[in-house]
């Protein structure tokens, strides 16, 4: 059974954009009531049953599943011996990198749904531009979409709001290495990539100038956050491997394009532990969720990177 033909769908992966674009793609034309876990209070999954006073059908989106409290899971679990067939409930649960599907959930929902992992690897990311462009009726080349990865880094909202960016840009130009050049390189880029090396080099003062130039110049947050998190996925990549593979196996394997960036990740890598670089990376999805909740970029950023490049240093 697809996951959009069916009455239950457990959806998980590393991130929250990406699961939520594809619970709606799943819903299609049906406008969810929307519940966070956690916020569950009781009565949920009655009102998939309750037909609606204007003939729509009606479905239940629930986000953050992992932090379903135990009154909810009883609920869900008398709900799905028998679910209502033509009222989807979807579920999302996001899980940390290389994480696996919640196996209580995965349990709950397989008898009576489809559970469905949600990614998009790092190769694959220009492709899913090119598909997100020609949703938008945005016209975004092979070379346009390779640029803002290598600019941005490889978060999908923030490639998203790029798109987005471009569009209004250059209208009827499309999304060209050359339009994304005129709108990301230059002083904003030179500091994404100074502001990652100056963080993961330790150098604190260095770290918070750069910092201070991208917010002052109003680059977006999450872009800023985006590379910095790029960054740290691949210093972690990089400390998996083994300390003495030639540079050119080593950029192959970690993904990287050149030799130059595994010698100097893996120089940065060396002064982290693994176990700091995992932290780490928790501490950038945290400051995602704090952004995206309404705290503030100046606060949460700095604290960010004085994580990154002050306490090591300290």
């Amino acid at each position: 059974m697809s996951p959009s033909k069916s009455p239950v769908l457990l959806l998980w992966g590393e991130d929250p954009f990406l699961l939520r674009e594809a619970a709606f793609e799943a819903l299609a034309d049906i406008a969810p009531r929307e519940v966070e876990a956690g916020q569950w209070q009781g009565g949920e999954t009655a009102d998939l049953a309750t037909p609606s006073l204007f003939g729509e059908r009606r479905a239940l989106l629930v986000t953050d599943c992992r932090s379903l409290p135990d009154h909810a899971l009883k609920e869900l679990v008398a709900y799905l011996a028998a679910p209502v067939p033509d009222a989807p409930l979807v579920l999302c649960a996001t899980v940390p990198e290389r994480g696996k599907a919640p196996a209580s959930l995965v349990k709950l929902v397989q008898p009576a749904g489809v559970v469905h992992e949600v990614k998009v690897s790092r190769k694959e990311l220009p492709a899913w531009m090119m598909a997100r462009g020609r949703a938008k009726e945005i016209e975004v080349a092979p070379d346009g979409a390779a640029a803002l990865v290598e600019i941005l880094g490889e978060s999908p909202a923030s490639l998203e709001q790029a798109l987005d960016q471009l569009a209004s840009a250059f209208p009827g130009e499309g999304v060209t290495r050359e339009t994304v050049s005129r709108q990301f390189r230059g002083l904003g880029e030179q500091h994404i990539w100074d502001l990652g090396d100056r963080a993961c080099g330790e150098d604190l003062p260095g770290s918070i100038r750069s910092l201070r130039t991208l917010l002052e110049g109003r680059d977006d947050p999450l872009m800023i956050l985006g590379g910095i998190a790029s960054r740290l996925r691949d210093l972690l990549r990089v400390k998996a491997l083994p300390e003495r593979m030639p540079l050119a196996d080593l950029a192959r394997a970690a993904g990287l394009r050149f030799d130059w960036q595994a010698r100097r990740y893996r120089d940065q890598a060396r002064r982290f532990t693994l176990a700091e670089l995992v932290g780490l990376h928790r501490e950038v999805a945290e400051a995602d969720r704090a952004l995206k909740s309404g705290a503030t970029d100046d606060l949460v950023l700095p604290l960010l990177v004085s994580a990154i490049a002050g306490e090591r240093a300290a």
